[in-house]
């Protein structure tokens, strides 16, 4: 006999991202997603073997979202490196603010049960390494991904404690700030060009 649609390990997780959207990762249990399933708990262990387990499916969950962000930012605009960039760093910050509680989720939790496997995110994140490698350099692109999304998260975790209280726009200081931070590694990426082609100046 088929489970009930609403059983299934999609809704399950899709639910419990909403709840711990709702109440906090620390209110959510097992009982309580049953309840909100209208099923009985037993029917969720066909599914998620404990909370951990349910923890990670929805940090999977939450990062091939924020991957779907990504992916449509880069078809959002014209096809030039720098600027699709810039908004996929845009499109990480308003998804951070769409969904806070499970995006603090997946990028602090220390335990191992709850993270996602790293290959399937190193998957993920591939195709924006090789985004920056236009603007950089193949050599450099990892250095400048990893800037990159510190850049971001750094700046949407601050918003999110409301620890950036002076003030202005913070819109047009994220832009800045973004643009100054691409600016800065194009620049390396011609100096680099430049000494290589003269490696021992010019006399």
């Amino acid at each position: 006999m088929p489970y009930p649609a609403q059983t299934s390990r999609e809704a399950i997780v899709a639910a419990a991202q909403a709840l711990i959207e709702r109440d906090g990762v620390d209110q959510v249990s097992l009982a309580q997603l049953a309840a909100a399933l209208n099923i009985k708990a037993p029917s969720l262990y066909r599914h998620v073997a404990s909370k951990a387990a349910l923890l990670q499916a929805v940090v999977t969950r939450t990062f091939a979202q924020l991957f779907d962000a990504y992916n449509d930012a880069l078809g959002a605009g014209p096809a030039e490196p720098a600027l699709q960039m810039r908004r996929v760093l845009a499109a990480h910050r308003s998804f951070a603010h769409a969904h806070p509680a499970s995006y603090i989720l997946a990028f602090t939790s220390k335990e191992s049960a709850e993270r996602p496997d790293d290959q399937l995110l190193e998957g993920m994140v591939q195709p924006i390494q090789r985004l920056l490698a236009e603007v950089t350099g193949e050599a450099a692109a990892l250095a400048a991904l990893r800037g990159a999304l510190a850049l971001v998260h750094g700046f949407v975790m601050l918003e999110l404690h409301q620890q950036l209280r002076r003030g202005g726009d913070l819109d047009a200081a994220f832009a800045a700030a973004v643009d100054a931070y691409l600016a800065g590694w194009q620049q390396y990426a011609s100096d680099a060009a430049a000494q290589q082609s003269h490696p021992h100046g010019a006399g």
